[in-house]
């Protein structure tokens, strides 16, 4: 390793390399060998030789485990843009692998955060601040350090919908990614922006836990407005007053809504909170109104 270089991690497993100057490599050979990481660089190294891609070239990360059409029957592997090529890893202990990856591509950068930009479905007076981004994968979350004292955690499987924006951002045009998650049992979307390439790589992150919970789910008029009533902030308690309808029947819908995995129970007697799928078709069904 170079002066100022950490080594990160250190895997057997197998890689290959599927586009080629933008073009599609037509015979994918897995190649095995040693995958390296370090603070500056990813290293492939087998018998045919060694390959080095500096993470500042790395413009995507996407990661696939157990792939239902595996790739030469390869069923778990990330996959890497760099530049005009795509290469697939795919190293033992993956997610450990995958997490010290993201690890050293996002740990510690410097960002700009808007918090809470909605909250509730409704648009919050927030401006933007400086803030830094922590990985904290192995607990299942980001952690943002703004300047003002505020910290924000995103835990991962408690993200709903993701989206990529551009906009004025302290006072300059810049990429944002915006991530929709839960603070204090309310509904909020939280702005994160930062260098192009980082902020790619982050929506991807954030992009891989939001497939968790599609909203391919079929709700009748009444679980909609349970839906509806939760997501812009009304206690389970005063569902039944606030839909119109009686305790037996809103009893009901939560079961309907558990099984369907909209809702999670907190408690007995009924303490209800929407999972990132229940939020998902709230804010789906405001964008259509």
């Amino acid at each position: 390793m170079k002066e100022g270089e950490t080594k990160l991690a250190d895997a057997k497993g197998k890689f290959a390399q599927v586009v080629k100057d933008g073009r599609k490599v037509p015979d994918i050979e897995w190649v095995p060998g040693r995958v390296l990481l370090s603070n500056k660089r990813l290293i492939l190294a087998s018998k045919e030789g060694k390959r080095t891609i500096p993470l500042t070239d790395i413009s995507s990360i996407k990661s696939q485990e157990d792939a239902e059409n595996p790739l030469a029957k390869v069923s778990n592997y990330i996959s890497l843009q760099v530049k005009a090529d795509v290469t697939l890893i795919s190293p033992k202990n993956h997610q450990q692998f995958e997490h010290a990856l993201y690890d050293a591509v996002l740990d510690q950068q410097v960002i700009a955060v808007k918090h809470p930009a909605v909250k509730g479905g409704v648009v919050q007076n927030t401006g933007w601040e400086k803030g830094r981004l922590t990985t904290e994968l192995a607990d299942g979350s980001i952690a943002l350090a703004l300047a003002s004292g505020t910290f924000v955690e995103i835990e991962l499987d408690d993200i709903g919908i993701v989206e990529e924006n551009e906009g004025e951002v302290l006072g300059d045009e810049r990429p944002f990614v915006e991530v929709e998650h839960t603070e204090e049992e309310a509904a909020v979307q939280t702005y994160v922006s930062g260098p192009k390439r980082k902020i790619n790589i982050l929506a991807e992150l954030f992009r891989k836990s939001e497939q968790q919970h599609t909203t391919d789910v079929e709700l009748s008029e009444e679980e909609n407005a349970v839906v509806m009533a939760l997501y812009s902030g009304v206690s389970p308690f005063q569902i039944p007053d606030f839909v119109g309808l009686d305790v037996e029947t809103v009893e009901e819908i939560y079961d309907e809504l558990i099984e369907a995995g909209v809702l999670q129970e907190k408690r007995v007697r009924r303490d209800v909170q929407l999972k990132a799928r229940g939020r998902n078709i709230a804010s789906e069904a405001m964008g259509e109104e």
